[in-house]
C-alpha cells in the first residue's frame, strides 16, 4: 500500500516493497509520523509532500478530501491520515489498506471520530467542512497480501456539493494510455523519513506502460504487478511520486479520475513508479 500514516514509530508503510502508501499516522504517529503502511520502503528525497510536487488550492481540486480521525492520529494535521476523492455529493472513495487495522489499529467501524475534510488547502487551517463518516465499505475482492483490489468508499452524513464531484475514468478511456500526463495530489510526506506535508501539494506524473510496471515490480519479487486492478505512473528518472499519507489519493488524468494511491517501493525512486488502483476495474457499475 502506499503509505498511510503509520500509527506507531516502528511501523512501516507497504508502499514500494510493497510499502503501501499509508496514511498518516495515530497519535503515536504524529510523533510517528515517520511510518506510513507504503511499504517498506527506503527513504526518498523529496522537496514537498507528494515527492517532487508544487503548491495546489483546495477549490481549484475541491474533489481531493483528507480522512481524519483525531482520537488515532492527534490534532496537529488536524487528523489526517490518508487521501479521498469525491466521486459522488455522498461518497467518497479510498484505498481499502487505509480503513484497515494495521492503519487504524481497530475496524474502521469501531472509530466514533472519522470524518472527512474537504474543501481545505492547509490541514492547520479551520477552512473548508469537516464532515462525519456513518459508514464504510471495503471491497470484498481486496487482498491485503497482494494489494490488488485495493479500494474502498465511506459514506458522508452530509452531502457536499455537486461541484465536488470529479469524473471517473471508465474502461477504455484513453487517460489510461501509456504516456499520459497526470498528477497525484496529496498531504503526505515530503522526505520519505516522516516529514509530512500541512498543505495540498500535486506532483506531475505520466502513465507508464503495463510492461514497465511489471519490470519494475516482477511477480517473482512477492510485490508483483497486476495490470488487472493496477496501472503506475511516475518518472522513470524518479524525483516525482506519492509518499506515505499519500494513500487513498487521487491519480487524475485528462481531467478524470484514473486511480488511488496504493502502493510502491520508496518514494521518486529511479525506476521505481507508484503503483496504483487502477478505478475502471474496482469501481461498483452503476445500476
Amino acid at each position: 500500500m502506499r503509505r498511510p500514516i503509520s500509527r506507531t514509530i516502528s511501523r512501516t508503510t507497504n508502499r514500494r516493497k510493497r510499502t503501501a502508501r499509508r496514511c498518516a499516522a495515530p497519535l503515536a504517529a504524529l510523533v510517528a509520523a515517520a511510518t506510513l503502511p507504503l511499504g517498506t520502503a527506503a527513504p526518498a528525497a523529496a522537496d514537498s509532500v507528494v515527492v517532487g510536487g508544487q503548491p495546489v488550492r483546495a477549490e481549484d481540486s475541491p474533489w481531493v478530501v483528507a480522512l481524519s480521525s483525531r482520537d488515532r492520529f492527534g490534532g496537529t494535521r488536524a487528523g489526517q491520515f490518508c487521501g479521498g476523492v469525491v466521486v459522488a455529493p455522498t461518497q467518497v472513495v479510498t484505498a481499502a489498506h487505509c480503513l484497515g487495522p494495521s492503519v487504524l489499529g481497530t475496524d474502521s467501524k469501531e472509530l466514533t471520530d472519522l470524518s472527512v475534510i474537504a474543501g481545505r488547502t492547509e490541514l492547520r487551517d479551520s477552512g473548508g467542512v469537516e464532515i462525519a463518516v456513518t459508514g464504510t465499505w471495503i471491497s470484498p475482492s481486496y487482498d491485503p497480501a497482494t494489494q490488488a483490489g485495493d479500494f474502498a468508499m465511506v459514506t458522508l452524513e452530509t452531502a457536499l456539493p455537486r461541484g465536488y464531484v470529479i469524473e471517473t475514468a471508465k474502461a477504455g478511456d484513453p487517460a489510461y494510455r501509456a504516456g499520459t500526463r497526470a498528477a497525484v495530489y496529496g498531504w503526505g510526506d515530503t522526505t520519505g523519513s516522516g516529514s509530512y506535508a500541512y498543505a495540498l501539494r500535486a506532483a506531475q506524473v505520466r502513465v507508464l506502460d503495463d510492461a514497465v510496471c511489471a519490470r519494475a515490480y516482477p511477480a517473482e519479487s512477492g510485490g508483483g504487478y497486476l495490470p488487472a486492478t493496477m496501472l503506475c505512473a511516475g518518472d522513470p528518472a524518479g524525483g516525482r511520486d506519492a509518499c506515505q499519507g499519500d494513500s487513498g489519493g487521487p491519480l487524475v488524468a485528462r481531467g478524470r479520475l484514473i486511480g488511488l494511491v496504493s502502493w510502491g517501493s520508496g518514494c521518486g525512486e529511479a525506476d521505481a513508479p507508484g503503483v496504483y488502483t487502477r478505478l475502471s476495474a474496482v469501481l461498483p457499475e452503476e445500476p
